[in-house]
């Protein structure tokens, strides 16, 4: 199930990335969005696996500066060494997300590894993150040294200065912040605060409930909740909502109305 949630998202990605030009609005338009966590925490991987997806599931990313801070409740002892909430491996994987972005600025290349080792932290296979290189063909030197150097504290330094600046300070993590103004409790609503933030003159599609292509996109993106958001045990019906979400990805189908 781990392959086809990564694959699913892929998808989504490509075609995000694909029609991102048609969307593209000016730089000094855009809605800071900025996701300040910690990678162990179960409350950020069910944030960047089972909702960031809508990001990427419309054409709203091309109005936002997107930010991921891999940090949170870090601290940095009088020795200079970094201690983490959910103990070493969080320090490592901190780092490790923290290389990979500065390796890959590209939000269409780092997201997905990000992603791919998030989900691994959501099943609790976290300690297999190495083999999200292989999964996305990516190469693993650029990360391998800059956590093997002095580059990955550098990076986390530099995040721990960015958390702790943060006005009003974090209280926890997820930290949401949209157009300078945290969301508190209410994180998991980020498209409705991007798109009040937003001031341009474009009209993202996921800021129209009215939208038809939103529509199908939300469609896309609740499979993948219903795939693996819960539990479920009903393969029946598990099974008609593949075939309608697929249906409705190709060209000249629309999706039914639900009786």
């Amino acid at each position: 199930m781990g392959a086809l949630r990564l694959l699913l998202i892929l998808s989504i990605i490509s075609y995000s990335s694909a029609s991102a030009s048609v969307a593209a609005v000016d730089g000094g338009d855009k809605v800071s969005f900025e996701i300040y966590y910690e990678t162990l925490c179960p409350y950020c991987s069910n944030l960047i696996v089972n909702y960031l997806g809508k990001l990427f599931d419309s054409d709203l990313l091309s109005i936002t500066d997107f930010k991921l801070v891999p940090y949170g409740n870090a601290k940095i002892k009088p020795n200079g060494s970094i201690t983490c909430q959910h103990g070493e491996w969080e320090c490592i994987l901190n780092t490790v997300e923290a290389c990979a972005i500065d390796a890959w600025p590209d939000v269409n290349t780092y997201f997905p590894f990000v992603y791919c080792v998030e989900s691994l932290v959501y099943e609790h296979n976290y300690t297999y993150w190495e083999t999200c290189f292989e999964k996305l063909s990516l190469d693993p030197s650029p990360v391998a040294a800059c956590y093997n150097g002095a580059r990955g504290k550098e990076l986390i330094l530099g995040y721990a200065a960015d958390t702790q600046a943060l006005e009003p300070p974090h209280k926890y993590v997820p930290w949401v912040v949209v157009d300078g103004e945290p969301l508190y409790d209410d994180y998991r609503n980020f498209v409705s605060y991007i798109c009040k933030a937003y001031k341009g003159t474009a009209n993202p599609s996921a800021c129209s409930s009215e939208s038809s292509v939103g529509h199908i996109r939300k469609v896309k993106m609740n499979l993948i909740n219903s795939l693996f958001g819960e539990e479920t045990s009903n393969y029946s019906n598990l099974f008609e909502t593949v075939q309608q979400a697929v249906l409705s990805w190709l060209p000249g189908n629309k999706v039914a109305a639900s009786s």
